[in-house]
């Protein structure tokens, strides 16, 4: 109730208002709130008759109420003033709960003012692009759109489906997500504005809808509409192939999986010039990549079946289609970019009108192999100015010309991916029969960070902040560090072919080195020297260092190992894997920062090692398999318990179910474990991880006794469970623990360990593990050809297969394999002796995204495969590895076991193929 006296002669005017909300039970709770208002900091209360249409009918004469000395008013008690504050012009404070009942009051007693407020409020959410600004939460957000609709005021649920449309990409994993009503998500997906990283999160986010509240499971027929009508809004053409594999089996995308493949599968084959001289009159909206104005991140990674074409058609404006002669010109650009930009001036014709979005500032093209890279450069350094990230993964033609074109094209450029896959051959320590002559030239594989850009007398000196594992030489890594002083990062690892000389040349020029990944290097005492030069020890470069990564590198002596590790005073992350590191080398640190320490396969003691855990209590990271002189390793054990907790665990000998049992609760955040030769967890210990380690992702067991039983208590109650690997255990596994759900799991190794698999136990896994894209099986000798379609019906979004000794799946070819479209890494190896003589040419194309292909002559149906000479015959092959075994008979003349004796290794580096003969298995 409120109580409003009109007089100007009373010096104080007492306002009474009753809450009509429920009061909260509590004895110091009145009916009512008394507000006293002084009246001489009013000017006028005609103010409230000329701001509310309510007040001015009340107050005015048109109603009775108009000649009482008060009126009464029943409202939410905070709404209410909040209204009055607006009339007033007090400072008024907008939320997303506050929205709706101001809106609301404001409608009711027609106060123009608050109903601007409130919409200039929610037209700031729907359009801004300050970061900063107000989040409207997913409930109050259809509140307000059906609260619109109620009261047919058209701009609430306008704005409400633009503010969705805006930000689908960060409620689209919202839990309320899937209550937002068909209409209003059907307006979103339709709206102009609609933002999404790529059109894979925009059928993601329409699956999680669709999946949610069992609306799969509604046959009637208003509900399979709704379900046509919305995927109908995706763009299948631009979706990745693996994507569009995976989500092959989902009810709401079957419908559609056959027909995106086709599509893809018909634009991976066609050219630029082809796919534009293919389309009709008006924009092809179908193949443009969804760019808006709000756009921060574009993710075009795994689609294959992009081109510069395509690329070009989403940064065009609709405008220009309306030109009768856009083919022409788009095909002229196409032809030649740097002539289209040298004539501009010349011919109107063949300049292309590239909209730019300036919000961008990460592109993600990584797999995308069919870009012209040169075209790509020049219409992504127009369309996305500033791109601060690019991530360009495992494409095989990019160089170093293309990334020094990268530095100049984008003068924001601070990240850049250009991981390619690593040679499988380092020269001292494999036994090479022969290699073609590319194989002196191959390529090494380096990554890059540097600081931020610098200024300089008036001129930008471009730094790199993140180029990872770009191919280049001695001499092309000499020349990349003079160009980027502020180099910080430096990862080489596997790059077998720099020298020691040339790293130690990195190091010296640059200062501002703080991360060194040189495992598997040359890396040795050039390098030590130069990051220990200095007059003391804090002015090196090894004291400001927080990761060095030296796994292999082995020609280092222990005096200069201590002179570099007693120079270290700001270490994250130490990796002295598989090195000659002595207790004598580990003692001299110091450091009390260790996050990560890895000392697989060393000679390294408890006593040392505890020694180190001491001093660092926030060690998350510990790898110490291959360690034999842990076997005595309680004090391990017991440092560790005292520590922060761990999240990563890699542990063999000493480890045991006692050790896990001390380690409550340092691993009750452990988030992967990794088990091998010397620990002895037994059975109570398996039972152990589930309670000790709730949150474990990965585990991963080598040479341990493990059960059916063990196994289903870590299946049942992992939840978050993604990879599991048993290698060389043993125990008595007959897989009933996999008849239950695991659908979190994405990598499954079993190697040896399921002898006995059936056809059967397979299709049980297939259904237990439906989410599956790594697996790995290895000696499953019941397996038959029966099996392939098992796996390619079960698993069609299968990105890596392994299959090695099982059976005879291979013994009628590999055609039922080809559903498994989506793969790029394939083995297959004693499986059968009846894979066709021109497999890699067959598989290349059945397989667009294959990279990685490992076979055995032992297979080949004819007893050898056709190698390509062309790399355009394989198309986006890398490294192509083909074992070879001999026969043994024992003295009996039985025949034995297999023996390997080479490896034909083919390797792909960016111009021509590289044929390596090696004495090893690969």
């Amino acid at each position: 109730m409120a109580q409003l006296r009109r007089s100007l002669h009373d010096e104080l005017v007492i306002l009474v208002v009753d809450n009509n909300q429920p009061q909260e039970e509590d004895e110091s709770s009145s009916p009512c709130k008394v507000i006293s208002i002084s009246a001489s900091e009013i000017s006028s209360w005609d103010l409230l008759i000329q701001e509310s249409s309510y007040f001015h009918g009340l107050l005015s004469g048109s109603f009775s109420e108009s000649g009482r000395d008060h009126i009464s008013i029943e409202w939410n008690l905070e709404t209410f003033l909040n209204l009055m504050r607006c009339i007033y012009d007090c400072a008024l404070d907008i939320t997303s709960t506050s929205f709706l009942p101001l809106f609301d009051a404001a409608l009711y007693f027609g106060v123009e003012t608050l109903l601007s407020k409130c919409k200039r409020w929610l037209l700031l959410l729907a359009s801004s692009n300050d970061s900063a600004s107000p989040i409207l939460e997913l409930p109050d957000l259809v509140q307000m759109w059906s609260f619109g609709l109620e009261r047919a005021v058209e701009f609430v649920p306008d704005l409400c489906a633009a503010y969705l449309a805006k930000n689908l990409m960060l409620v689209k994993s919202d839990e309320y997500f899937g209550n937002v009503p068909y209409e209003l998500l059907m307006c979103c997906i339709k709206h102009p504005h609609l933002t999404v990283d790529s059109e894979m999160h925009l059928a993601d986010a329409l699956l999680v809808w669709l999946d949610a509240n069992k609306r799969l499971s509604d046959l009637s027929e208003t509900s399979n509409g709704n379900i046509v009508n919305l995927m109908e809004q995706v763009r299948f053409s631009l979706l990745p192939l693996w994507f569009i594999a995976e989500r092959r089996k989902s009810h709401g995308f079957s419908t559609f999986a056959d027909h995106s493949i086709e599509l893809v599968t018909k634009l991976t084959k066609m050219s630029s010039k082809c796919l534009v001289d293919s389309l009709r009159d008006g924009p092809p909206t179908d193949l443009r990549v969804r760019l808006t104005q709000y756009t921060e991140k574009l993710d075009l990674s795994g689609c294959t079946q992009l081109n510069e074409a395509i690329l070009l058609l989403s940064v065009l404006p609709e405008t220009y289609f309306t030109n009768p002669m856009w083919r022409k010109s788009l095909k002229s650009f196409l032809s030649n970019p740097e002539d289209n930009l040298r004539n501009q001036e010349q011919s109107s014709l063949r300049i292309l009108p590239i909209s730019s979005f300036e919000t961008v500032e990460e592109v993600d093209i990584s797999k995308c192999q069919r870009l012209d890279y040169k075209a790509t450069i020049k219409c992504i350094s127009k369309s996305f100015p500033s791109l601060r990230k690019l991530r360009a993964a495992y494409l095989l033609n990019i160089k170093v010309s293309t990334m020094l074109e990268l530095l100049q094209s984008f003068g924001n450029l601070t990240e850049v991916d250009l991981t390619v896959d690593i040679v499988p051959i380092i020269p001292c320590q494999a036994s090479v029969f022969y290699a073609s002559p590319g194989l002196a030239q191959t390529p090494p594989i380096i990554s890059l960070t540097s600081g931020s850009n610098s200024f300089d007398h008036g001129q930008v000196h471009r730094s790199l902040s993140s180029i990872t594992r770009l191919t280049l030489e001695d001499k092309d890594l000499r020349s990349i560090s003079r160009s980027c002083g502020s180099l910080c990062y430096l990862n080489i690892k596997g790059c077998a072919l720099l020298s020691d000389a040339c790293i130690a040349y990195v190091i010296e020029r640059c200062k501002s080195l703080h991360s060194l990944r040189v495992c598997y290097t040359s890396f040795s005492e050039s390098s030590v020297l130069a990051l220990c030069a200095g007059t003391s020890v804090t002015s090196s470069l090894a004291s400001n260092l927080q990761i060095l990564h030296m796994s292999k590198c082995e020609g280092i002596s222990e005096t200069s190992l201590i002179n570099l590790i007693t120079r270290t005073q700001k270490l994250k992350s130490l990796c002295l894997r598989d090195t000659k590191v002595s207790d004598s080398v580990l003692c001299e640190l110091s450091v009390s920062s260790l996050q990560s320490l890895d000392i697989s396969n060393t000679t390294i003691s408890s006593m040392a090692l505890a020694r180190v855990i001491n001093k660092n209590q926030n060690l998350k990271s510990l790898k110490a398999r291959g360690c034999k002189n842990l076997i005595q390793s309680e004090t391990v054990f017991n440092s560790l318990s005292k520590g922060s907790g761990l999240e990563e665990l890699e542990i063999g000998w000493g480890f045991t179910y006692f050790s896990l049992a001390s380690l409550r609760p340092a691993v009750s955040s452990l988030r992967a474990i990794s088990v091998g030769l010397g620990a002895s967890l037994g059975e109570d210990g398996l039972k152990l991880l589930p309670s000790a380690c709730p949150l474990l992702e990965s585990i991963v067991l080598y040479f341990q006794e493990i059960s059916d039983s063990a196994l289903t208590s870590i299946v049942i109650s992992l939840k978050h469970l993604e990879e599991l690997a048993l290698s060389y255990c043993f125990g008595d596994i007959k897989l009933q623990s996999f008849k239950f759900s695991i659908p979190n799991l994405r990598k499954l190794r079993l190697e040896r360990v399921t002898r006995w698999m059936t056809n059967e136990d397979l299709f049980v896994l297939t259904q237990s593990c439906p989410n599956l894209t790594e697996l790995t099986l290895v000696g499953c000798a019941h397996l038959n050809s029966d099996s392939q379609p098992i796996i390619s019906s079960g698993w069609p979004g299968m990105i890596s297969l392994h299959l090695e000794e099982c059976g005879r799946i291979t013994e009628n070819g590999v055609a039922s394999l080809y559903g498994c479209v989506a793969l790029e890494d394939l083995l297959l190896r004693h499986n059968g002796s009846g894979i066709q003589k021109n497999f890699l040419l067959d598989a290349s194309l059945k397989f667009p995204m294959l990279r990685l292909v490992s076979l055995d002559m032992c297979d080949a149906k004819e007893g050898n495969f056709d190698v390509p000479e062309e790399k355009e015959e394989v198309r986006f092959l890398s490294i192509v590895k083909i074992s070879r075994c001999k026969s043994q008979r024992c003295s009996l003349g039985r025949e034995l076991a297999p023996v390997h004796r080479e490896t034909l290794v083919m390797f792909w580096n960016g111009q021509n193929f590289t044929n390596t003969l090696l004495k090893q298995r690969l």
